[in-house]
């Protein structure tokens, strides 16, 4: 497939962050870009005002007649977490159309472009969209396709006028592997999506796969840590590259840098967490290995306002402070945990928490109880299932009575807000990265309303 042929692009499974931000590219390419997707969120409503068409119909008749041709001009793009019994996937089989995966695309897009990947079970999204926006913000310029919505752009799609493109290197179904990066970063390599690897070994096995895709003059960062021969980069380690320094002022991280070209002393992150630190680290590096002057990097840092989902602050007034975060594994969870308890010491802390598919849940269901039984009151949603079907004994009450801790109950939707609305916790979090995002609007009005 050719870039340059494609003028009609239609994506089954629109919706998803990764395959919106791949729509907007075309559109900027002035692609005529459909879509389906199961849900109307705010998301495909953004992408219609953008000027996609899409469907909430899992139909086939609702194919554009031109998408059921055989042409060059034509992408079909789909995700696999789309069931495989679709109508739509099975119309465009039945017509014989190829469909590429949204990783073979970025694959398609990033070929002969000077290419920043960053993989990692956790930590991508929030390392991408640093070194997108520092990028961005000192003049360099990139294109990029991030995981989340960057809130200084109010969107997951950058477009730039050079040939750099920053990419989520996503190793869900060994999507990272149609990547050849010239800079990469490794942040993480928790055991996660066992579902497709089976055990920690193959996940390992398939990242070293994705460092050895590195252009033969490329450089890679790894956290230090982690079993992968390259640049170690840390927070507070003895890494060549890493965080010095670390402290907290006002609701403000700060912290020096240090690598063997340069030093930057007293940079401002407005990100909370001693592992936002370390994701910063990582984009330093990436963008002063490219170049960029270390004073631009350290203005650019400082007026970064982070990613919605990304421990975001929904309220934040003396009597409550609300933060939502997309933490869906026990490594995540332990890590925003830890920087509310340093940010808020001593106050009481809340937490709802949806647990996202069967599988991760019972895999890592004693991980998940260790570190849902440090906070103070836990409120549990039902399991998210996603792409998956229910697992006899894997639910939401599976996972309480392993827990311990006093306070701790299932909810259901409706009554997580009466309940807020009860009681009004002084220090209140919801994470996971199913559907518990639709409390966020309630909930703030609950803890601002009079």
């Amino acid at each position: 497939m050719e870039l340059k042929n494609i003028q009609r692009v239609y994506f089954i499974g629109i919706g998803g962050i990764g395959m919106s931000a791949i729509a907007r590219y075309f559109l900027s390419r002035n692609c005529t870009v459909f879509g389906y997707d199961k849900t109307c969120t705010n998301l495909t409503i953004a992408l219609e005002v953008e000027g996609v068409s899409v469907t909430y119909d899992d139909d086939g008749t609702t194919i554009p007649a031109d998408f059921l041709l055989n042409s060059n001009k034509n992408l079909i793009v789909y995700t696999p977490a789309i069931p495989g019994n679709s109508e739509i996937i099975g119309c465009f089989k039945e017509n014989g159309i190829k469909m590429w995966k949204r990783s073979e695309v970025l694959g398609i897009i990033s070929k002969g472009q000077f290419c920043i990947a960053v993989a990692g079970t956790h930590g991508k999204t929030t390392t991408s969209s640093i070194i997108a926006h520092i990028l961005t913000d000192t003049g360099y310029g990139c294109t990029a396709f991030l995981g989340g919505i960057a809130t200084n752009y109010n969107s997951n799609f950058l477009i730039g006028d050079n040939n750099v493109v920053v990419v989520e290197a996503d190793e869900y179904d060994r999507s990272f592997l149609t990547l050849h990066p010239d800079i990469a970063v490794i942040t993480s390599m928790d055991a996660d999506h066992l579902d497709i690897y089976g055990d920690a070994a193959q996940l390992n096995e398939s990242f070293r796969l994705f460092a050895s895709q590195l252009k033969s003059d490329g450089t890679l960062f790894v956290k230090e840590g982690l079993p992968i021969d390259g640049i170690n980069y840390s927070a507070g380690g003895n890494s060549p590259v890493r965080g010095d320094n670390i402290r907290i002022e006002g609701s403000n991280f700060l912290f020096d840098y240090a690598d063997d070209k340069v030093n930057i002393d007293g940079i401002q992150l407005m990100l909370p967490g001693r592992h936002n630190v370390e994701n910063t680290v990582a984009a330093i590096a990436v963008a002063v290995g490219i170049g960029i002057d270390s004073d631009k990097i350290k203005q650019a840092i400082s007026n970064f306002k982070g990613v919605k989902r990304r421990f975001e602050y929904i309220v934040k007034t003396d009597q409550h402070i609300y933060i939502d975060d997309y933490a869906h594994h026990p490594k995540e969870l332990e890590a925003c945990f830890h920087a509310v308890r340093q940010l808020y010491p001593g106050r009481k802390l809340t937490v709802i928490f949806q647990p996202h598919l069967f599988s991760r849940t019972k895999d890592f269901a004693d991980e998940f109880a260790a570190v849902l039984g440090t906070v103070d009151e836990l409120m549990l949603l039902e399991i998210y299932p996603a792409r998956e079907l229910p697992l006899p004994g894997v639910d939401a009450q599976f996972l309480l009575g392993k827990i311990k801790l006093e306070k701790k109950e299932i909810f259901e939707k409706e009554a997580v807000l009466e309940k807020i609305l009860l009681n009004k916790p002084a220090l209140l979090l919801t994470v996971g990265a199913g559907d518990i995002d639709t409390l966020i609007q309630p909930l703030k009005t609950l803890l601002t309303d009079a």
